[in-house]
């Protein structure tokens, strides 16, 4: 910068200004004007204006020089902005990147190019087909849109994100154990215990073909699905997934997965934690092998009547760490009661004939008054709505499980009470009522671990968290309803949304797990850096606690009140480290 000085007949006029260069020629600019003589001598105090303007332009100038300067932008108010150039970008992405190139999946789509002969980047086509399902779900082609919205811009076609997914589709198997193995770097993964469920998804369409089949619905909705079988190793991360056609008993899901987590991730030692319906005889017999063990939930209804009754018997109830036993009728209903956790078990015997091994499996049955309470409230809200009902019986149609419609039921009946078939009405249905009540705070689940039963009933609580993490992906990641029509695409599909479920669960474990995941994503979404000529970027996002610890993790900041491109070309490097 440098001072200079326009002279007329009434004053002599300082500015402070600058070489730039535009649009490839060399020019100046006006950084700031110091006023006349006579305004800096009555503004400054001073009696040499030019004297003060010259200090003042080397002070700038050695202020800049150690980084220390105020730089001071140039707008014009009659100055229009360039055509189609945007001015706004999204920089949340750089914290999800952070992650992206910790786990290596540069390298990992590096070495699957090498085997392909195609001229696209794939690790910059996955990385904002997993920036796009955290930050703005989306179609493939609203995604290449978003990608235009990134910091970064993208360097390939639409067309060139279709042809990638079938080859992801092929390393899908690959892609997850070396992610498994890279992981280990970064976070802890505890493979001790693996948590496994299965869910679906559905597509708007009406004909099946291929993986997407009609099945049972989660979501009760008539149209064909896929199903999902994921595991979940014990500190929540994501460890495994499959995908198989909805039609497919989910039940068959489990096998094939834990056979690939032995071969490609070489684990052998764990113990595998399902609920109810996925503990087939089939699948807990495979897990009574070797190394490996289960905790299943056990539906008490379906137990024989020998165990059931013994199961909701009010006699022989213990708590962890004490010999006394309790009568689960006699319990006070007190605050202190209302946190215990009551249990009894007993030990079923069995043989597995094609193993020609002993197939044993101990039967742990718990209480809880909070439970049972709560199951009691449910179902006292249900049945007002099964009274309400009975004021409209038109809206007494099929009754679905755990639908309030299952406390009415519909008799045939005339004045004198009398059975005729011409007539109908509906009733309260209290023998329902009775029926369900009796398993109010009960539940049971089977092992063959010979372990102490808090332990047992410790690793089991857990296994909400492989639901939060099916909720994520539909509702937060928006990964259904599924649009893609080959079925190796519809699998790359899921490998995105299954590679942004673990990168939002390492920043959420990073972050402490100190924020719920509309704060962090919105958070990410909101944050943007505004262009300014080209003097850099300056945020365009509010300050809070969760954008300062996004810094502290990811070893950067973007918060300063202007970032250079320099310094933004820095930070861009670091995010990729």
């Amino acid at each position: 910068m440098r001072l200079t000085v326009t002279k007329t007949n009434n004053a002599n006029t300082y500015y402070v200004i600058r070489s730039i260069k535009r649009d490839g020629k060399r020019s100046s600019e006006v950084v700031e004007k110091l006023g006349t003589d006579k305004a800096i001598c009555e503004k400054y105090n001073v009696t040499d204006a030019y004297a003060w303007a010259k200090d003042y332009v080397n002070k700038l100038n050695e202020s800049e020089k150690q980084n220390q300067n105020k730089i001071l932008l140039p707008f014009h108010p009659n100055t229009l902005i360039d055509m189609n150039e945007a001015q706004k970008y999204n920089i949340g992405y750089l914290f999800l990147q952070k992650i992206f190139y910790q786990l290596k999946l540069n390298s990992i789509c590096d070495n699957i190019a090498k085997q392909y002969n195609f001229s696209y980047d794939l690790s910059e086509i996955l990385s904002r087909l997993v920036y796009g399902r955290i930050l703005h779900p989306s179609s493939k082609k609203s995604c290449m849109d978003f990608s235009k919205t990134l910091l970064e811009q993208p360097h390939f076609q639409l067309h060139d994100i279709y042809r990638a997914l079938s080859v992801l589709a092929k390393e899908m198997n690959v892609i997850q154990a070396k992610l498994y193995e890279n992981s280990k770097n970064i976070i802890d993964r505890s493979t001790g215990v693996l948590y496994y469920d299965c869910t679906n998804y559905y597509f708007e369409i009406e004909e099946e073909n291929g993986i997407k089949q009609y099945g049972i619905s989660k979501e009760h909705r008539p149209n064909p699905i896929v199903q999902m079988g994921l595991f979940m190793d014990r500190t929540g991360m994501p460890l495994a997934f499959n995908i198989s056609a909805g039609n497919r008993n989910e039940q068959l899901s489990l096998i094939p997965l834990e056979k690939q987590i032995m071969s490609e991730f070489e684990l052998s030692k764990f113990v595998v934690c399902t609920d109810a319906g996925l503990s087939s005889i089939a699948n807990r017999k495979f897990n009574n092998f070797g190394e490996r063990s289960f905790i299943t939930t056990q539906s008490i209804k379906k137990l024989s009547k020998k165990y059931r009754e013994w199961a909701l018997s009010k006699d022989g109830w213990k708590i962890t760490g004490s010999d006394k036993t309790f009568n689960i009728d006699e319990l006070e209903d007190s605050e202190e009661n209302r946190n215990k956790i009551f249990y009894k078990e007993c030990y079923l015997d069995g043989y597995d004939k094609e193993r020609d091994i002993e197939f044993n499996q101990t039967l742990i049955v718990t209480y809880s008054l909070k439970y049972a309470l709560y199951q009691k409230e449910i179902r006292r809200k249900q049945i007002d709505r099964a009274l309400n009902a009975l004021n409209n019986p038109g809206s007494i149609d099929k009754v679905k499980q755990n639908d309030y419609k299952r406390f009415v039921t519909r008799v045939t009946i005339d004045e004198n009470g009398e059975i005729e078939k011409a007539k109908y009405k509906y009733i309260l249905n209290s023998e329902t009522e009775e029926k369900e009540a009796q398993y109010d705070g009960f539940y049971a689940v089977c092992t063959n671990l010979e372990d102490d039963v808090a332990d047992i009933l410790d690793i089991n609580k857990k296994r909400w968290e492989i639901e939060e993490s099916f909720r994520i992906m539909k509702t937060d990641f928006e990964a259904r309803p599924i649009y893609l029509h080959n079925d190796d695409r519809i699998k790359a599909h899921f490998l995105t949304c299954y590679i942004a479920l673990l990168i939002y669960r390492i920043l959420e474990k990073q972050l402490d797990n100190e924020y719920t995941i509309s704060e962090i994503i919105s958070t990410l979404q909101d944050m943007h850096v505004t262009k300014v000529n080209n003097d850099g970027y300056i945020p365009s996002y509010t300050r809070t606690q969760i954008t300062d610890k996004l810094h502290e993790i990811s070893g950067f900041r973007t918060d300063y009140q202007l970032t250079t491109h320099q310094k933004m070309k820095g930070i861009l490097s670091k995010s990729k480290k």
